[in-house]
């Protein structure tokens, strides 16, 4: 799980490609539960999402604060 602190001190540039990495993961994440019906680890699949959320949120922040 990423902090949102920690998100903070991370440049624009830096923020989209962990966006981009983490809508890839949670794509690859969607494909294996479409093909084996059933994840190893299905709790996954909210938690990629909820850090692309905090990632998007710390993105607004930034672009608000400038």
């Amino acid at each position: 799980m990423l902090k949102a602190n920690e998100l903070r001190d991370q440049s624009v540039e830096e923020l989209e490609a962990v966006i981009l990495d983490l809508r890839q993961e949670l794509f690859a994440i969607h494909n294996e539960r479409k093909m084996n019906q059933k994840l190893d680890h299905p709790h996954l699949l909210n938690v990629k999402r909820k850090d692309i959320a905090r990632v998007l949120t710390v993105l607004r922040e930034k672009q608000l604060a400038s």
